[in-house]
């Protein structure tokens, strides 16, 4: 029967749920205590316990190696080691005249702690909010934070989903990062990875069938629909309640949803958006769930009365994909159907590329067409760069290292004056220099071998060069991956930045730039002059893609944005320069 909290808001601090071994003892500060079993592989200790903080841990069997608690919060030796108790409640919280954010209309801004300061730390980025501030965003997106196997990581390799990694200030820096983002007039997404489990320090079988047949991209499935998954979904579920509760967060990012394996009769996925809107309404603020997808399936997004999962929203790799090629002209591995300009104007148009049609790259038809009539363009998060689309490439390199000023600007403004919610990528904004590699900090060699090859092997089919991939146990790649924060004043940064800040004005003062229509939205291309004009009510997007200088015929109106190089417009009649983009307003 599955309980209906977790006891770690009902008391019982040292209970744990461990069907499998026939004896467990919890190892508590420097004494043993025994534990008994309830009839539902619950485990109680049955003697006295400290109270305050301690380190524990549970011995499972015979086995006299102490085992963190799956639900730890605290891991400060490290994922193998024990666990450390932490009450999420001695924290004064100062958000008490928080009421939330909003998903429509927002700008979301995806960052990694330890690489998004010279520091590393939540205290750090508290520091950085009046610059996110200056740049539109509203919400704050930030990668895995839980427990991983060594100092540091993308975050992808968690092991202990409620535990907060001590490198980055643990759990009450957290909170003290939650409640200052609060303050600063930012909501916080968490990501969350309940796909898999990192490839180290994971003890979750010893205890209980968290694990089932068959594999993903990532490693073993995860037990959502066999015997004992009922716990199984208690714990992913009581971890989302966790975020939101303990940590005030306003939402959270669920990583690769399409490898959650569950045959169930409701999908975690749409039991999870039951328990996330009953816990808003008693709230009385708006918490968000985004899923991070590659089945191009509006199902996830759609309201549970109408027939789908009852999600908020998903990303779009589509739209990143046709930015991409459109700027770059890269047609190598999964960008090679996104070549003609006709694609990005169906995906501004329609939302998905792939929406039934044949995708070369996965090699059969992939996608389900988007009721443009009925669903809200917001419930799509958009980007020309995240972790994902920089960090997958052969050195981490970001587009800045291949576009000119004006192209960078096209891609802010593409992305900004979308149909969609935007989302940025930390240090975009300033043309960041700096690359974002995939870095780990494995102690175990062989396994930082594998990751390597692994990574080789998975991204073989974009004819990326093996020999100047960068190795992720280098502590060099963490390191190149930092930001520098005193590039921002000067030379191209500082053009870009400028372009960021004038996109973030425009988007807070025209409506039709968060007019939540498809219908509102029209486009026309030209593949051999390369040039894509959008209309969005009364705005115009028009962007030059091409080298040469172009003229279009555009509506009159007053020329609101353009790029470094310039444009001219003379009554309805638009020059843009080679790379060149514009936005212009007709009178209403």
């Amino acid at each position: 029967m599955t309980r209906p909290r977790t006891p770690r808001l009902t008391g019982g601090r040292f209970d744990v749920w461990a069907p499998r071994p026939a004896r467990v003892r919890l190892s508590v500060a420097d004494q043993v205590v025994s534990m008994s079993r309830g009839a539902d592989g619950w485990w109680t200790p049955a003697g006295p316990v400290p109270d305050g903080e301690v380190d524990y841990g549970f011995l499972l069997d015979d086995d006299e190696t102490p085992r963190p608690d799956p639900r730890s919060l605290r891991q400060p030796h490290g994922v193998h080691e024990r666990s450390r108790t932490y009450d999420p409640a001695s924290f004064s919280w100062t958000d008490e005249g928080w009421t939330g954010r909003q998903l429509a209309g927002s700008v979301i801004y995806e960052l990694h702690v330890g690489t998004f300061t010279p520091e590393g730390t939540f205290d750090a980025a508290l520091g950085r909010l009046d610059h996110l501030r200056s740049i539109g965003v509203d919400f704050v997106e930030v990668m895995p934070v839980n427990a991983v196997n060594g100092t540091h990581n993308w975050g992808y390799d968690g092991v202990l989903w409620s535990a907060v990694t001590e490198e980055y200030g643990g759990p009450e820096g957290y909170q003290r990062f939650v409640d200052g983002c609060h303050a600063a007039g930012l909501g916080v997404i968490q990501d969350v990875v309940h796909n898999h489990l990192g490839p180290s320090g994971n003890y979750l079988p010893l205890f209980g069938p968290y694990l089932k047949s068959g594999a993903n991209t990532w490693g073993d499935l995860i037990n959502l629909d066999e015997e004992g998954s009922a716990e199984v979904r208690r714990y992913i579920l009581d971890n989302v309640r966790l975020w939101l509760n303990d940590y005030h967060v306003d939402g959270l990012r669920l990583d690769a949803v399409h490898a959650l394996s569950d045959g169930s009769p409701v999908h975690l996925l749409e039991e999870m958006a039951i328990e996330v809107a009953a816990y808003s309404a008693h709230q009385r603020r708006p918490l968000t769930l985004i899923a991070e997808s590659d089945l191009n399936d509006p199902r996830l997004v759609t309201p549970r009365e109408a027939g789908g999962y009852g999600l908020d929203a998903q990303w779009s790799d589509d739209f990143h994909h046709a930015v991409h090629v459109a700027l770059t002209r890269e047609t190598e591995g999964y960008y090679a159907d996104f070549e003609p300009i006709t694609a990005l104007a169906k995906v501004m148009e329609r939302g998905f590329f792939h929406d039934g049609t044949f995708s070369s790259f996965r090699e059969r038809d992939h996608g389900v067409p988007i009721d443009t009539a009925a669903m809200p363009t917001w419930r799509l998060v958009v980007c020309s760069q995240n972790h994902d689309q920089i960090g997958n490439r052969a050195t981490g390199d970001r587009i800045t290292e291949h576009l000119d000023d004006d192209q960078l600007a096209c891609a802010a403004l593409l992305t900004l004056a979308s149909p969609f919610t935007p989302m940025l990528f930390q240090g975009e904004e300033w043309a960041a220099s700096e690359p974002f590699q995939f870095f780990t900090s494995h102690p175990e060699p062989e396994l930082g071998r594998a990751t390597a090859e692994g990574r080789i092997a998975e991204f073989e089919r974009m004819g990326w060069d093996p020999a100047v991939v960068p190795d992720p146990q280098d502590p060099e790649t963490f390191r190149r991956s930092k930001l520098d924060w005193s590039e921002l004043g000067s030379g191209r940064h500082a053009r870009i930045l400028a372009v960021y800040r004038r996109l973030a004005e425009l988007r807070r003062s025209l409506p039709e730039l968060t007019d939540p229509s498809f219908l509102r939205t029209s486009c026309r291309v030209d593949e051999s002059a390369r040039t894509f004009v959008m209309e969005r009510g009364s705005v115009t997007v028009a962007v030059n893609l091409g080298d040469s200088p172009v003229e279009l015929d555009v509506r009159p109106g007053e020329l609101l944005f353009m790029t470094e190089s310039g444009a001219a417009l003379s009554g309805g009649r638009l020059s843009l320069p080679g790379h060149g983009g514009a936005l212009l307003q007709s009178p209403r």
